[in-house]
């Protein structure tokens, strides 16, 4: 092999220097080593080209240096190279570990700027220590933190509001609706379920990281979450709320109790009138129908939705009104047992319990209870309380369990006096509804459609004679006129009596003795009617009662007629008029019946908190 020089360069091999020009080309040596070896190669004779002995040979071998072996080096020498080598090698290792390190420690500051931590409020006046985001830690009664709530009521825009424009104000809530987007946010705030007002928070140039934070917190947040919200009141104009003149600029926000994100419906659809729905189902966007069954088994969920909550405070306001008008009549409040011996009254199926060997059952009513109060000289009493109905009746208006109204009272002639006092009642409800709960009535209205209830300043009173004859009239087949009244003869007599006498409320008495309780008086002129009645709002019943039977003999007479057997509970009962009773009339009625029919709404249970029927007991 020849070697040929190279300017300022060292000796080159010409047979490695043909295999590098054969793979590279004869341009790119020219651009790598310069003309002078691209001319020794391309003039070079023919016999400096490597002959085949050479070509076959190894290559190990055909490019071994001819230079002279190095010296082995010494055990110094190789241990210095081999500590120089694992020096570089720990250096490397040393900066590898430093730059992770440094990574770590950024990401971790980042994750710490960024996190929001839960935040423990235990005073206001450490309040500035505090993230002004994140969920509160469980309220577990740590301390009283001097903050002072507020009711979304109170919130106004003018300076005659409780708290107006510039007002700083903690309110505790429910989150109806949030939407945010880019660096702002608008949500609105509901209390009581039907007060509601609009909050925003907007992106602080000033302190960009820390709005930030806030609105990714915002964004954790859900619908129907509770929260903890302190803001500035300020003028605005709103329409998705019901406070419209002002909102609140939100200063800090935290989670008191977190809703699911996925709930079984919305409350804004349980919100919604049945025209409503009804208008959306040809359009692009319907609304989606909740059955009954499913609202029944959210009940809490469904008692958001203004109206039905607004159903609850109403249910509550007779109950109220009920008292207020019985109490300013003389009336004494009792509590009767709702675990009795034996039935409280013949007709309707009990539910039956062991007592410690023997059976018991739920009490129907406080019937019995409630005449014996009258024995023991409480001449006019009250009660409110559960009533228990085993009857496998699945209709609109029926319920197994429901509150009784039951009121009993010492007359002195005629039961009358009695009907008196149960018009003055009602009419105390009726008139005191649309006033003092005006509110609640709107609210309900919107999505229940009704008008107020007609009454007359007088008893409106029909006697079971006219009853048949305004039936007959309507082409209804009263037969022997002795049997009780249909829910659609009901109906159409509520129809008749409202086109007559312009009242939706009326009362209707002498009904025949043989569909009424066993303690019901006899008419005196024909013992095939008696001295009892029944109360109605737009042609259904919500009332029932009678002058009761206080003669002991005739008492038992009638038990015996009606084929009931006089266990303990009838003979402790019978046995109370023996020692002198007053003669005395009541009535029972029923609070959830009394409500459905108020406000028109199409079911009993809409009435009721948790309703009870033969396909329910739960939740």
């Amino acid at each position: 092999t020849e070697l040929i020089p190279l300017a300022g360069r060292s000796m080159v091999s010409t047979t490695p220097m043909l295999l590098f020009l054969s793979s590279a080309g004869v341009r790119r040596a020219v651009g790598r080593f310069g003309p002078s070896v691209a001319t020794a190669f391309l003039n070079a004779p023919t016999s400096t080209v490597m002959p085949m002995a050479t070509r076959q040979q190894p290559l190990s071998t055909r490019f071994m240096s001819t230079d002279a072996p190095a010296e082995e080096k010494t055990e110094e020498e190789k241990a210095a190279i081999k500590a120089q080598r694992e020096a570089r090698k720990a250096e490397k290792e040393r900066k590898k570990a430093e730059k992770a390190a440094k990574k770590a420690a950024k990401a971790a500051a980042e994750e710490a700027a960024n996190r929001i931590d839960d935040v423990t409020y235990l005073s206001a006046s450490e309040q500035d220590s505090y993230e002004p985001m994140g969920d509160m830690s469980v309220v577990m009664s740590r301390s009283r933190s001097g903050r002072e709530f507020v009711n979304v009521g109170d919130i106004g825009g003018s300076d005659d509001a409780k708290y107006g424009p510039g007002k700083t104000v903690w309110l505790r809530g429910r989150l109806n609706s949030i939407r945010v987007k880019g660096g702002s946010c608008f949500l609105v705030l509901r209390q009581n379920s039907f007060d509601t007002v609009q909050a925003c928070f907007f992106k602080d140039k000033e302190n960009p990281e820390q709005s930030a934070k806030m609105i990714k917190y915002l964004k954790t947040l859900t619908t129907e979450s509770m929260v903890d919200l302190e803001g500035t009141v300020t003028t605005a104009d709103v329409r998705s709320a019901s406070i419209q003149d002002a909102e609140l600029v939100i200063k800090r926000i935290h989670s008191v109790s977190k809703a699911d994100a996925m709930l079984p419906f919305l409350v804004e659809d349980a919100a919604r009138s049945e025209k409503e729905v009804e208008e959306s189902q040809d359009t692009d966007r319907p609304f989606p129908r909740l059955g009954q069954e499913l609202r029944l088994d959210h009940r809490w969920l469904d008692l958001r939705a203004p109206a039905n909550n607004a159903i609850m405070r109403v249910q509550s306001a007779i109950c109220q009104l009920f008292r207020e008008s019985l109490y300013s009549q003389g009336f004494v409040e009792i509590h009767t047992p709702k675990l009795i011996a034996g039935e409280s009254e013949s007709g309707a199926g009990v539910f039956t319990t062991d007592y410690f060997g023997t059976t018991a059952c739920l009490a129907q009513s406080p019937q019995l209870y409630k005449q014996m109060a009258i024995s023991s000289d409480l001449d006019r009493v009250f009660e409110i309380g559960p009533v228990f109905r085993a009857e496998n009746s699945n209709t609109r208006r029926h319920l197994c369990e429901f509150t009784g109204l039951d009121l009993e009272m010492a007359i002195n002639e005629h039961y009358m006096e009695t009907l008196e006092v149960v018009h003055n009642m009602f009419k105390h409800i009726f008139e005191n509804l649309e006033t003092r709960w005006a509110k609640e009535l709107e609210v309900i209205r919107t999505q229940y459609e009704s008008e107020p209830v007609t009454f007359t300043d007088e008893p409106c009173v029909l006697h079971w004679p006219e009853a048949m004859e305004i039936l007959k009239e309507k082409e209804f087949d009263m037969g022997d006129e002795l049997g009780d009244l249909t829910g659609a003869q009901e109906l159409a007599l509520g129809a008749a009596v409202k086109e007559k006498y312009g009242t939706d409320f009326f009362m209707l008495d002498k009904y025949p003795s043989n569909i009424r309780p066993f303690y019901t008086m006899p008419d005196p002129a024909d013992a095939r009617f008696s001295n009892s009645y029944d109360m109605f709002i737009r042609g259904q019943e919500i009332c029932s009662g009678a002058q009761r039977c206080h003669d002991p003999e005739l008492v038992t007479e009638i038990i015996n007629q009606k084929g009931i057997e006089i266990g303990d509970g009838l003979k402790t009962y019978i046995e109370s008029f023996r020692h002198g009773v007053s003669p005395h009339a009541g009535a029972g009625i029923g609070l959830e019946r009394v409500v459905f029919l108020y406000l028109g709404l199409d079911n009993v249970r809409k009435a009721s908190m948790f309703p009870r029927d033969p396909n329910r007991c739960t939740p």
